[in-house]
Parts: structure tokens; C-alpha cells; sequence
């Protein structure tokens, strides 16, 4: 999932200067695409990664400069060169990668804590960074879907990027050229976090909700049992819901980035859950169970949605942190399908 989400936590609490990276544009392939971002903090400790060790440490020398100055630069790694990088290392991953690093003052901290807000209500925030000649941000704006404008823009904000997805284009992100400004602006949407949704708090769901969380979901654990529901089972949660399905489910906003999976081990509360959520605009809904449990469970006729049963990738999984893998990998796979599906690439 995108790291800007631990990026903004991390800026909110520390009280080290830091340099955000972005990479911007991308010729080929490589390891992250346009939109990944990390964070370089002072004391030399690092949030997220933009490839798999290749650019990080050649950045990483420039962040002092960066730091110094508090402006920006633009950097160009050819990934495609038999030369080494700074460091002395060839490569060979076949791309040509640019990246940007910015220098985290207070304007800027202030907007991202700004965007953290909306990605923490589930609204959805494309981002707008124009360059000079140098390779410098010169200007950045934040736009919600309700046409909200905040960063650092002097001048007129271009029409054409106001609406959310201009008619024939799609919401990909990278360098777009606007006519208006007559030169490329760097265009990037931020989506809220993917929720997992677990329906069953048993001991088969902690390691899941663990893992799910460290992916970057945001996790909520619902259950009747109180007695499974403490927080020390699941430290990481965004809420534990206590009730039975006919109480929870109504609190739940669900979304089209929503992955719920029913694991209470309940046949009857089991049953109901299915048909309550069905009814719902799901991303995923699984069953964990085997598949005679499952047609049981469905035999008061189809759904509305597909269900996913059995639960997960075909892996041979076996015991609680092996299922929750594969579960964990199926809900993964559904989402990048699902994410490209609505940003027309497939």
C-alpha cells in the first residue's frame, strides 16, 4: 500500500527535519512506480523504500544538501547503464527512474497533516506539483473531490486539472503536460487506506488483523464475544466493534475498498453475516470454512456479490499465520485488480 499514510504519522511525531522523495516519472521498468514516496529523516533512519536498495542510498547523500538549503531538487537514475551509481553499484533493473526531494518545512507538514484528514474520513486527494527548469517544485496543490484547493500555488490553479478526471483521460498517475501553464505538472491521487473488516475476533483473526495492518490496511475487528475482543489481542485495530451482526453491520459504512472476511466459526451468526453483507458495496467478501461448510451456508439461495470460498490463495496453508498469508494475498490481489479497473490500465 502507498507508505504517504506512515509518512505523515511519522512527520506528526518526531521531532526531526526530514525530506520527502517521490518518484515522478518512470521509463520502463522499475522496482516502485510514479506516486511512491519515502520519507529521509536527519538522524539517518528511512520510512518506506522507492526501489529495492538501488536509489535509496544514492538519495540519501543529497539529504543533507536538501536539509541545508530547505528547497528541492530533481534527480534522473538510468537505470538501463552498465555505469555504477554513486555508490559504485550497477544496477541493471532496465528503467529510468526520476525522483524528487523536497524538504519537509512547516507549510509543507502542515498540508500533509491536511490530506492525513481526508484520507482519515475515506476521501480520495489528487496532488499537483509544478517544476522550474531546474527540477525544482515550484508550486503544489492538494484538490478533494468536492473541488477543495490547499497547498502552495501562486497564480490561477489550472481549470482543466479542477475536475477530478478530465472527459478521455484517466486518473494515472505522472507527468501530464497543462496547456495552460504550458509545461508538465507532476498529477498523483491519494486514496485512503484499504479497510479489512473481520468479522470474528477468534484466535485464527489476531494474526490477520497483524499482518494486515503492518501491509497497510486499515483494520476492524467485530465480534458478539467480548471475552475475545480486548485490545491486547489486537494492538493495531482501528476499532473493535462489539455486538451481534445486526448491531455492527449497520455501523459500518462499507465502500468499494472494503474487504470483509466472516470467520466467527458460528455457523448461524456465520449465515447471517453473509447475507447482511452481501447486500453491500464490498471490494472482496470471504468465507473462512471449507467449501461443503460454505454451500451450506448459502443454501437459502445466490448472493448478490461473489464470495470468496474457501478463503485465500491455494497455498497448503496451514495453521493461523499461514492462513492469514494467504488470505491476506487473495484480498491483496483483489485490490490492485480493483484499483486498476478504476484507473482504466487493464
Amino acid at each position: 500500500m502507498e507508505e504517504i499514510h506512515r509518512i505523515v504519522e511519522t512527520i506528526q511525531q518526531t521531532g526531526l527535519r526530514g525530506v520527502l522523495a517521490t518518484i515522478i516519472h518512470v521509463e520502463g521498468s522499475a522496482y516502485r512506480k510514479e506516486g511512491a514516496s519515502m520519507l529521509f529523516l536527519e538522524d539517518g533512519s528511512q520510512i518506506g523504500v522507492l526501489s529495492a536498495g538501488c536509489l535509496e542510498a544514492a538519495l540519501a547523500h543529497s539529504v543533507p544538501d536538501i536539509l541545508a538549503s530547505g528547497t528541492s531538487c530533481s534527480f534522473v537514475f538510468d537505470m538501463q547503464s552498465s555505469d555504477p551509481l554513486s555508490w559504485g553499484e550497477e544496477t541493471g533493473c532496465g528503467g529510468v527512474i526520476h525522483v524528487t526531494l523536497e524538504a519537509v518545512n512547516d507549510m509543507l507538514a502542515a498540508h500533509l497533516g491536511t490530506l492525513k484528514k481526508y484520507l482519515e474520513v475515506r476521501s480520495e486527494v489528487k496532488l499537483v506539483k509544478r517544476f522550474d527548469a531546474n527540477g525544482s517544485v515550484i508550486d503544489y496543490g492538494f484538490l478533494t473531490r468536492d473541488r477543495h484547493l490547499f497547498g502552495e500555488w501562486r497564480g490561477e490553479f489550472p481549470p482543466s486539472l479542477l475536475e477530478w478526471t478530465p472527459p478521455g483521460e484517466s486518473p494515472r498517475s505522472g507527468m501530464k503536460f497543462v496547456a495552460a501553464l504550458q509545461s508538465d505538472v507532476f498529477v498523483h491521487t491519494y486514496y485512503p487506506k484499504p479497510r479489512l473488516i473481520l468479522f470474528g475476533a477468534g484466535p485464527d483473526a489476531r494474526p490477520l488483523a497483524a499482518i494486515a495492518a503492518n501491509t497497510g490496511f486499515s483494520v476492524i475487528v467485530s465480534d458478539w464475544r467480548s471475552d475475545y475482543c480486548e485490545r491486547r489481542y489486537f494492538p493495531d485495530a482501528e476499532s473493535i466493534l462489539i455486538g451481534f451482526p445486526e448491531e455492527t453491520v449497520p455501523l459500518i459504512h462499507f465502500t468499494s475498498d472494503d474487504y470483509a472476511v466472516v470467520m466467527t466459526h458460528h455457523f448461524r451468526r456465520d449465515q447471517q453475516l453473509v447475507r447482511l453483507l452481501s447486500e453491500q458495496q464490498l471490494g472482496y467478501l470471504g468465507i473462512l470454512g471449507s467449501k461443503t461448510r460454505t454451500e451450506r451456508l448459502l443454501r437459502d439461495g445466490p448472493l448478490q456479490m461473489k464470495v470468496h470460498s474457501p478463503v485465500g490463495l491455494k497455498i497448503g496453508a496451514e495453521g493461523p499465520e499461514e492462513i492469514a498469508v494467504s488470505i491476506l494475498a487473495e484480498i491483496i490481489s483483489t485490490y490492485r485488480t480493483n484499483r486498476k479497473l478504476k484507473s482504466g490500465t487493464v
